[in-house]
């Protein structure tokens, strides 16, 4: 008689295209319900697999989820053009981007149980958002080395900042994440902020001007009066005569 330990270890283990099957359909209810109602047995059923297969390849709806979330992205390579404007939108507009229909929607349907699981919390920004965080500050940091933009920046504020935006818009305004929101938030809000300063410009030196010098009002010149006006000595009549 094969003892149960044995058993379990002589039963075939999920892989290969078998577990591709099952992460699929991992992610095909989490779309559709989201991750809180999300369940194990959920899975099994789409997946037509028994759920103890489940809990012996993943141990727990959490490590599921996360295996099926970083199955179906592509690696993203960043964008090397030169500047960082065209590194930016190359890397967040396009496939496994802002942009990308099904990345959002993977985002929408997790969005909630990171603030209602911590275990999940923990592993979706360690193994979801740490890659991506880590191409985008390698971005910022190569244009530092070119002298693009300022050394001094705290890059743990600007990093997040354009998928912060974004995505701020999206879920809580409701602006549809496309290529001209990204490359407005990068022209209006990041590139004033990181570009470095310019060095500023000597002083031109003002053309020399000669003083205009004001003179004093002359005095009116003295005129000879045509018809001199005869003193009153000289009018008086002389009593001698």
């Amino acid at each position: 008689m094969i003892r149960p330990d044995r058993l379990r270890a002589l039963r075939p283990r999920v892989e290969g295209d078998r577990e591709l099957e099952i992460l699929g359909a991992t992610l095909d209810v989490l779309a559709e319900v989201g991750y809180d109602r999300l369940t194990m047995d959920a899975v099994a059923s789409r997946a037509r697999v028994s759920k103890a297969t489940l809990y012996r390849r993943w141990k727990a709806k959490p490590n599921l989820v996360i295996d099926a979330l970083l199955s179906d992205k592509e690696p993203v390579v960043p964008a090397d053009t030169g500047n960082l404007r065209d590194d930016l939108l190359g890397t967040f507009c396009g496939m496994g981007g802002l942009t990308d229909p099904r990345e959002i929607a993977i985002l929408g349907s997790v969005v909630t149980a990171i603030s209602r699981d911590p275990d999940f919390a923990e592993a979706f920004r360690r193994d979801f958002i740490g890659p991506k965080a880590a191409i985008a500050q390698q971005l910022f940091e190569r244009a530092i080395a070119r002298g693009e933009i300022r050394a001094d920046l705290d890059l743990d504020v600007i990093v997040p900042a354009l998928p912060g935006i974004v995505l701020h818009r999206m879920f809580l305004l409701g602006d549809p994440p496309t290529a001209d929101l990204v490359a407005r938030v990068v022209d209006h809000v990041i590139l004033p902020i990181v570009s470095a300063p310019r060095s500023p410009a000597a002083p031109t030196a003002s053309p020399t001007t000669t003083p205009t010098v004001v003179s004093a009002p002359s005095a009116p010149a003295e005129v000879d009066d045509p018809h001199p006006t005869s003193s009153p000595e000289a009018s008086a009549p002389n009593p001698k005569e």
